[in-house]
């Protein structure tokens, strides 16, 4: 079994960059085809049609799809529209229920790529089955989990498949619904260059705003297309009402995209991706230097109570000694990072005086 079996050319069929577009869910007949009709009249270049038909929620009681139902109305938009149909599966019963209803493509989202049982039951429902398969990243950064689904769908006989990248969970909040962890991509990219690779912009950001940066983020990377959510009326969404752009809104996304220039491109996409490395690394820091600092006032506090002077020149003599050692296991310069420590310190002292004089 090798990965390097699945390949680009199935993508070949569709214009580029590939764009798979619709709601969320599939709600009513009406709203799918509304959505679908506003699609082909603002942006012909989306080919393919997506919806939810089954959701799978974080917490019970929250919408979970409408279920067999909408797959007629899926249906209907590909014979109506002429447009090429997809829904997200997560067991054999959905693979059935979908192929039966003439869906082009599959989808396997992030929670189910999670979980190898599910994964391997699809796989094995789709034994001799010539249908693409895109799989979404797993809901925790873990690169051996998301390729361990294609090597299942491959070891059933899918070559045609594809990755879609819709970010990741994480404990701390940040601007992201989904944290784009742009690092793990790339090494997807890297090891994987053979599979076509889609950006989810709609479930990274969470809400409309940063949509377009993010999806010109992914096509300066070279991504191969995107999956994004569009809506009738996103704000009567039943799920995920938040995320969802309208069709016109579709189309100045599309409109606004810029493939880095042919010429360099490679060099561009190299130069692009080391760049988003550092600057998550700069978050992660930023994130770190505040967690810090808090600890700092909780120190201050106990200082406070126990009349203790704020600086500490053993402490600081204990740190300093650390980072030093740190620094000559990791191969930086003693002067850079001296200098960094100094720095943190210094605030760090200034946050306890500012905490004891704001609470005498």
């Amino acid at each position: 079994m090798n990965l390097q079996d699945i390949s680009k050319n199935w993508i070949s069929t569709f214009p580029s960059p590939l764009i798979i577009a619709g709601p969320c869910s599939a709600e009513s007949e009406q709203q799918m085809c509304s959505t679908a009709e506003k699609i082909k009249e603002n942006t012909p270049e989306v080919n393919i049609f997506r919806a939810g038909i089954w959701k799978p929620r974080t917490k019970p009681n929250g919408f979970e799809g409408v279920g067999i139902i909408g797959l007629p109305w899926l249906k209907k938009v590909k014979e109506d529209f002429g447009m090429k149909i997809t829904t997200e599966v997560a067991n054999a019963e959905h693979v059935k229920a979908a192929l039966d209803h003439g869906v082009d493509i599959l989808w396997i989202g992030a929670r189910t790529t999670a979980n190898p049982f599910a994964v391997q039951e699809i796989a094995d429902a789709l034994k001799e089955k010539d249908i693409p398969v895109l799989i979404k990243n797993p809901v925790n950064p873990d690169l051996a989990l998301w390729l361990g689904a294609f090597e299942r769908l491959l070891g059933a006989g899918i070559t045609k498949s594809g990755a879609i990248h819709r970010g990741f969970s994480t404990y701390h909040k940040t601007k992201f619904r989904n944290e784009p962890n742009w690092q793990l991509a790339i090494d997807f990219m890297n090891v994987q260059p053979n599979i076509p690779f889609l950006i989810d912009p709609s479930h990274i950001m969470g809400k409309r705003e940063g949509i377009a940066d993010i999806t010109q983020q992914a096509f300066s990377l070279g991504y191969d297309g995107m999956m994004i959510e569009t809506h009738i009326r996103p704000a009567e969404a039943w799920s995920d009402a938040n995320q969802q752009v309208t069709p016109s809104e579709l189309k100045e996304i599309i409109t606004g995209i810029h493939p880095p220039c042919q010429k360099h491109e490679t060099l561009d996409k190299e130069i692009e991706r080391h760049r988003i490395g550092i600057s998550e690394i700069d978050e992660q820091i930023i994130r770190l230097l505040k967690d810090r600092m808090k600890f700092s006032e909780k120190i201050a506090k106990v200082k406070q109570a126990k009349n203790a002077q704020v600086f500490q020149p053993e402490r600081w003599k204990e740190i300093m000694n650390n980072v030093m050692i740190l620094a000559n296991e990791n191969q930086l310069s003693e002067d850079f990072v001296q200098k960094i420590f100094k720095s943190i310190h210094e605030e760090s002292i200034e946050i306890q005086h500012r905490f004891i004089a704001q609470n005498k």
